[in-house]
């Protein structure tokens, strides 16, 4: 009795697991750049975005114009300035450099401004799309939901494209006419700008160890430059200062000066006035 009923349980684990394998793993995908394209708030958001970063770029190309103006007077004006002006204004130069450095860093770095905040504007459509995409692989017993953007994807059919059905679920609808004529082309030959290499796992560990490496040595580089640069204020400070006092002193010894000389002619007038010519 035990052993046929071991044989029936052992019969259904294996009936389950060939109705399993003759389903077979469902896999859908969806387009996220298309999702957001069909997303009136993030286009109008994604303008206003733009417009911020033409006036960082023309702001940097103000500080750009600066500096080359800056280094074009020290060029013309070399051979009439004392070394501590030469000196002064190479510190000066350098401190702007830095500062556009730092500005171009805090737009458009890996932690700046432009990525925070296209990452600001994406992120409640993708709260939204993920959350439509559970729904949508536990009604239709998907297994994989992919995101496209972010896989290789050598061939995939239309069927398996589940954005349309994110984009009605939340509400919005899709470029029906863009979106025939990216169906049509996405399977020909990759174009150059949307060719993207296979890379391996290990393959991409490597290349993210080389960007770490990377930003490693450009932290520790603007490290140094910070130093450097705090140093060298601190010299152009303690310069400033005792220029100061010189200055002061200058004055005050002119000052001396000119009293001495007008005590002195107020004197020698006095003893004119009080000894005339030819008076006894």
């Amino acid at each position: 009795m035990r052993n046929k009923i071991s044989f029936l349980l052992m019969l259904t684990l294996l009936s389950f697991a060939f109705a399993k394998a003759q389903r077979g793993i469902r896999v859908g995908y969806v387009d996220m750049n298309y999702i957001l394209e069909s997303v009136p708030e993030y286009q109008k958001a994604s303008d206003q975005l733009e417009q911020r970063m033409q006036s960082w770029k023309v702001e940097i190309e103000k500080m750009e114009s600066a500096i080359s103006q800056m280094e074009n007077s020290l060029k013309n004006e070399r051979v009439l300035l004392t070394k501590e002006l030469i000196e002064e204004r190479e510190e000066d130069i350098d401190i702007k450099r830095q500062e556009l450095s730092d500005y171009q860093q805090k737009r458009f770095g890996a932690q700046g401004d432009f990525i925070k905040q296209k990452q600001q504007l994406i992120q409640p459509v993708q709260d939204q799309v993920f959350n439509e995409m559970q729904k949508i692989g536990q009604q239709k017993k998907y297994d994989i939901i992919l995101e496209r953007s972010e896989v290789t994807m050598l061939y995939s059919d239309d069927r398996h494209d589940l954005s349309d059905d994110v984009l009605k679920a939340i509400g919005r609808t899709g470029k029906a006419k863009d979106r025939a004529e990216a169906r049509a082309t996405k399977n020909g030959p990759p174009t150059e700008a949307g060719d993207e290499p296979y890379m391996s796992v290990q393959e991409a560990a490597d290349a993210q160890e080389k960007i770490i490496a990377k930003q490693e040595v450009v932290d520790e580089r603007a490290a140094i430059r910070a130093e450097k640069i705090r140093v060298r204020d601190s010299i152009k400070e303690a310069r400033a200062r005792e220029y100061k006092e010189r200055r002061e002193e200058l004055i005050k010894e002119r000052a001396r000066k000119k009293d001495s000389v007008l005590q002195a002619r107020r004197k020698a007038k006095e003893d004119k006035n009080n000894n005339p010519p030819g008076g006894n």
